[in-house]
């Protein structure tokens, strides 16, 4: 089982990737749907997190 900051930090690594290597995001400074995908799972994840880090406090 991933821990939400493993899954923050997988999803933030997919969503640089592809901004770095998708023709449209990188090149057209566009954001593709792929792109916006990945930022809302990278969001999602942020959030996971900083909700598990105010429980521990």
């Amino acid at each position: 089982m991933t821990t939400p900051e493993d899954a923050l930090q997988e999803s933030r690594a997919a969503y640089e990737e592809h901004a770095r290597t998708c023709r449209q995001c990188h090149f057209d400074m566009s954001p593709c749907a792929v792109s916006k995908l990945l930022l809302r799972a990278y969001n999602n994840a942020r959030r996971a997190q900083a909700r598990t880090d105010a429980a521990v406090r």
